[in-house]
């Protein structure tokens, strides 16, 4: 009997810039973004320190699409997905390694503008614009389908 392994990721963090749609030779849509992650704690001497993680990600097909229309650097977003790790050759024949977040979904929860106040009525407008813009209309919603990124994984053209 076969042992089964997990690799889950939950990230909840901002964009370090905005997306880059290209396209594969077959056309399938692949976006890739930076996010920063942060967490906090207080050393030994009760001083607090920080540490922010920079991550690679990477979403396929209609995601892809989806990534680039709505999201832009600095926006707040929760990711899921799992971690690869590619290795490749440059053209001048170095050796690299990338490890990158292989998106399953995404979710926008702030624009760049702040995360959402209740009570700051002053800017409930542009808030509750940009909570719109992030919901996906009906009709991509029902075109949404299950993409099993490992099946157009060998589509990468880098």
């Amino acid at each position: 009997m076969a042992v089964r392994s997990l690799n889950k990721v939950m990230l909840i963090g901002n964009l370090t810039r905005d997306p880059n749609l290209r396209y594969t030779p077959n056309n399938t849509a692949v976006c890739s973004f930076g996010l920063a992650t942060n967490r906090s704690w207080s050393n030994d001497d009760g001083s607090l320190e920080e540490r922010t993680d920079f991550h690679n990600i990477v979403s396929w097909a209609k995601l892809a699409e989806i990534c680039n229309q709505i999201l832009q650097k600095g926006d707040k977003v929760y990711l899921e997905g799992r971690i690869q790790t590619r290795d490749w050759k440059t053209d001048d024949g170095q050796d690299r390694r990338i490890t990158e977040i292989v998106l399953d979904s995404m979710i926008k929860l702030s624009s760049p503008r702040g995360d959402y106040n209740a009570d700051d009525s002053a800017s409930e407008e542009p808030q509750n614009e940009a909570k719109a813009k992030s919901k996906p209309k009906k009709e991509e919603k029902e075109k949404e389908e299950e993409i099993n990124v490992d099946e157009i994984a060998d589509d990468i053209p880098f």
